[in-house]
């Protein structure tokens, strides 16, 4: 009898990019494609952190490069990937501006949406269409947010951004399927990073996070990052369009 073998997690001989990688979420995404074999360009706005990000990276025999990038900026997105295709891209670039939906301010509200919806779309559009050009397929990962799925105290403008970036994700993924170019995201619930620590600072908020997480903590860049080697990979061949909820159970209810 010939048993199944399972899919290699490796990812040997691939190259990725990922935005947002000089901490938080983004640098784990790094190091995780880079620990299965991927060699990263690591993109991000600030040019200091990344480089301390990369040099640590390599200095543990690690694979990657930086690449200084705003990921609103279409034009750059757009020669970052026509330069050479990546077969995986992550996307771990956000903004969050918080606050009670009456007293959103439009430069807010226009801040957020450049980053974590209009530069999720154009980053994804650019590197599809290098894939394409490159008749190869490959994976396009979004790290979105549990918020894509719920409501949430204070994030109106948040929430829309993760609500449209989730449609943008299954509309792209019917266009792009055939071309073996699989789109998908990761929602993480609450997860201690730089992006997330003026939310840790307020205790209502705080205690309000651990009742709706069912696990009882709240994540940590680690608990992301096997998410991300399973998506970029053969392992997960036949998933595309669809939100890997890693919310400890938050969406549960």
């Amino acid at each position: 009898m010939d048993l199944p073998r399972t899919p290699s997690f490796r990812l040997d001989g691939r190259r990725a990019l990922v935005t947002g990688a000089s901490s938080g979420i983004g640098l784990g995404a790094a190091v995780a494609l880079a620990e299965a074999g991927a060699h990263v360009v690591c993109a991000a706005r600030g040019a200091e952190r990344l480089e301390q990000a990369v040099a640590a990276m390599t200095e543990a025999g690690l694979s990657a490069e930086a690449h200084v990038l705003d990921v609103a900026d279409t034009a750059a997105v757009r020669a970052l990937c026509a330069a050479a295709p990546f077969d995986v891209v992550v996307n771990a670039a956000g903004l969050a501006r918080h606050g009670p939906a009456l007293k959103t301010d439009p430069a807010d509200y226009d801040a957020v949406m450049a980053v974590n919806l209009r530069g999720a779309y154009f980053l994804s559009a650019e590197a599809a269409r290098a894939m394409q050009a490159a008749g190869q397929g490959g994976s396009i990962i979004h790290i979105s947010s549990q918020m894509a799925h719920v409501g949430g105290i204070d994030r109106a403008v948040y929430c829309a951004s993760k609500h449209g970036l989730d449609g943008m994700i299954k509309a792209m993924s019917i266009e792009w399927g055939r071309a073996g170019i699989r789109i998908n995201a990761i929602c993480p619930t609450f997860i201690r990073t730089p992006l997330t620590e003026q939310t840790f600072d307020n205790p209502e908020r705080v205690k309000w996070i651990e009742e709706k997480i069912k696990l009882g903590r709240v994540g940590a860049v680690e608990d992301v990052m096997g998410a991300v080697v399973y998506l970029a990979g053969a392992a997960s061949a036949l998933v595309t369009g669809t939100s890997l909820l890693v919310d400890g159970g938050w969406t549960a209810d």
